[in-house]
């Protein structure tokens, strides 16, 4: 058996960018896959794309199928032959193998004897395997939207070009798109269009950067990355690379170039996220800052050229960019002839939900909820119910209408020019922290109460309507919403109950189809979310399941239990006192009915129940200021004592004695013993 490499590349019209790595990816996945299936050995799988071509390269690659043994089991031996002479069934299989009735052979299992044939099949070609699996990779491909060009009927992401499927230096014959392969690939569109004939598959990546193409994706990325940063250091100024545009730009050019351009001062006097986003949604241009952190007069663009004349280049996006920034001017001056409260009359007319009204009706319920976060928390209630007013009033704005990811920071530089306080203006900004995970939080109280009460009535108003997330499903991102409201009362320590605040929120719903049991619906889904927030923390799952054991509502409280818990299971007891809480949990749960209401200490007979007894009573008054100032830590640790008492309890002593008396005391000092752990947390959760 011999191994070569093999190169497989589409060649397509520009693909859209932000489709290209889903489509390498799911290239490369699919013809490594087909090899798997089909039992070829190789070693390594390469996925290469720029906006004209898909390529996988493949190293090591097996030329055939390994040969393999098969055996096959025909008719039972005494069924086979009648009197030293073979039956119809055994002339039959013997037909069916290809074989004569002597050249079968006797196969013992546990259940008898049986006929049998046993043979070597030859594996099939790599020649052979290659035209199928490369065309199922293709049909599996995550194309975004098919389009069919000229009168063919073939159909695909872009009209493809040509096909290469090189195994080693043979081409292999295969026919994809209704492209025949060969070997024949192309460099840049510009610099080297004519078409460059591959000797063998590991020659890929050297000849195409000959003709002014990076296959990598990887090193395109980072050619990019590095030239603006060259580019950057030339104007003694800072470039902001944001990884989502640089994926978008490498996926833009073969050959990027770097070029740095400039634009009128002028246009700093709007406010710079303004000029950010026309620079980055219209031009693809990454911006550049001062020492200072401000945005200079001045960008920097990837053509996919290397122009003899870069000026050229530099002045013909200069002059594209020009009536851009232009535009975003006019749309702020425009606004600004408006005050933002003014506008809170067109948010009638958008809806928000079709159940549940429009802008203006959930500007109503958020300020109403807002007002009572504030007083919570030692807040501004009227600068929170203001805020909660003008809160999306900048939707409606020509400035956001245009660039949307301006929402919130618009409404904060129409606010401070409208003169609203500044805490107001703020949270503004702040509703929609956290964005993602990691991201910050609102640092104001007016943006705490602000962002809580817009995330809580949109939960409890998409629950009321019965439409909760299923599965991958999730319209309104209502479980990003409820991290983000975890986070800020974790995050600004903020110890609210969450179900006190549900039951606001609800109230501000007059008619919701779905209103019974809602609160407790929504609230053990949000207390849910803590699963996902404790593994993030790097804490085991039997941590939260202890915790959510109990009936915690106030998420801060909640957090703190967590680590308190997640400490305590460090601790060398932690196994012994969870395993003795689980059994503990199981005796009290099968006699419950036996069980009284405190301990009698006349009742206490032997010496190991006397110590526990009076152990849980001072470990009871030096826990229960801890439990109070919520130092969980402090109280575990000082529970984790317990240990050797209650192991003696356990050693010495039988809980379930034939006097009914005694025997409900003990459950009673064990009733004591478990209630004080429950102060926390169900930690026989962590006896998994």
């Amino acid at each position: 058996m011999a191994f070569n490499t093999l190169l497989v590349e589409l060649g397509v019209e520009e693909l859209p960018p932000g489709a290209i790595d889903a489509l390498s990816d799911a290239f490369a996945a699919g013809i490594a896959e087909g090899l798997r299936e089909a039992g070829v050995d190789f070693a390594d799988v390469h996925a290469y794309a720029t906006p004209r071509r898909l390529a996988v390269q493949i190293r090591e690659l097996a030329d055939k199928q390994p040969d393999r043994e098969i055996e096959r089991r025909g008719p039972a031996l005494n069924a086979a032959f009648k009197d030293g002479e073979p039956t119809k069934a055994a002339i039959g299989f013997a037909r069916s193998c290809g074989v004569d009735v002597e050249q079968l052979i006797h196969l013992e299992t546990d259940k008898g004897t049986w006929l049998g044939y046993r043979f070597t099949q030859s594996g099939e070609t790599i020649d052979a395997l290659l035209p199928d699996i490369i065309a199922r990779a293709v049909d599996n491909l995550p194309v975004p939207k098919y389009m069919r060009w000229g009168a063919s009927r073939t159909e695909f992401s872009r009209p493809v070009h040509w096909l290469v499927v090189l195994y080693g230096s043979d081409v292999v014959d295969a026919c994809v798109l209704n492209l025949n392969a060969g070997r024949d690939t192309r460099g840049h569109r510009f610099h080297a269009p004519e078409p460059i004939a591959l000797a063998h598959g590991e020659d890929y990546l050297n000849a195409l950067e000959d003709a002014y193409v990076l296959a990598d994706r990887q090193q395109r990325r980072e050619r990019i990355r590095q030239q603006v940063l060259i580019q950057a250091e030339s104007q003694k100024a800072t470039a902001v690379i944001d990884e989502a545009l640089l994926t978008e730009v490498s996926g833009l050019v073969e050959w990027p170039v770097a070029l740095t351009g400039g634009f009128d001062a002028r246009f700093l006097d709007i406010p710079a996220e303004c000029l950010i986003s026309s620079m980055k949604a219209n031009q693809k241009y990454f911006h550049l800052l001062d020492d200072s952190g401000n945005l200079l007069p001045a960008f920097i663009t990837i053509a996919n050229i290397d122009s003899r004349d870069p000026r050229q280049v530099i002045e013909g996006n200069e002059k594209v960019i020009r009536p851009r920034l232009a535009d975003a001017a006019f749309f702020y001056e425009v606004d600004l002839k408006r005050s933002l409260a003014s506008r809170r009359e067109n948010l009638t007319s958008v809806v928000f939900q079709q159940q549940l009204g429009t802008l203006a009706d959930k500007a109503n319920r958020t300020d109403a909820l807002a007002r009572h976060i504030a007083e919570r928390i030692g807040g501004n209630s009227d600068h929170a119910g203001r805020a909660a007013q003008l809160a999306k009033c900048d939707l409606v704005t020509e400035m956001v209408l245009e660039f949307p990811e301006l929402q919130g920071i618009m409404g904060h530089y129409y606010a401070r020019h409208d003169g609203e306080p500044k805490d107001v203006a703020q949270a503004l900004q702040e509703q929609y922290l956290p964005r993602f995970a990691g991201d910050l939080i609102p640092q104001t109280s007016t943006g705490q109460a602000l962002a809580l009460a817009d995330r809580l009535d949109t939960l409890v108003g998409i629950f009321g309507i019965g439409q909760r997330p299923s599965g991958t499903k999730d319209p309104f991102a209502l479980r990003r919403a409820a991290i983000g409201v975890l986070n800020i009362m974790i995050k600004a320590e903020l110890d609210l109950d969450l179900r006190e605040l549900l039951e606001q929120a609800a109230a501000q719903h007059p008619a919701l189809p779905h209103s019974q049991g809602l609160v407790p619906e929504v609230l053990d889904y949000m207390l849910d979310r803590f699963r996902a927030w404790t593994q993030e923390e790097g804490i085991a799952v039997e941590v939260y399941l202890a915790v959510r054991a109990r009936p915690i509502t106030r998420p801060l409280d909640f957090a703190r239990r967590i680590r308190a818990v997640h400490a305590f299971s460090q601790h060398e007891e932690a196994d012994a006192l969870a395993g003795i809480n689980k059994r503990v949990s199981n005796i009290l749960a099968k006699r419950d009915s036996e069980k009284s209401a405190s301990v009698d200490p006349v009742l206490l007979q032997e010496n190991a129940e006397k110590s526990l007894h009076e152990a849980l009573k001072d470990k009871r008054a030096q826990v229960a200021p801890l439990f109070a100032q919520a130092r969980y830590n402090e109280a575990l640790d000082a529970l984790a004592t317990l240990r050797d008492p209650v192991d003696t309890f356990f050693d010495q002593v039988m809980v379930m004695a034939d006097d009914e008396a005694v025997r409900s005391n003990r459950l009673a000092l064990l009733t004591d013993l478990h209630s004080l752990f429950l102060e926390v947390a169900d930690i026989s959760e962590l006896q998994q």
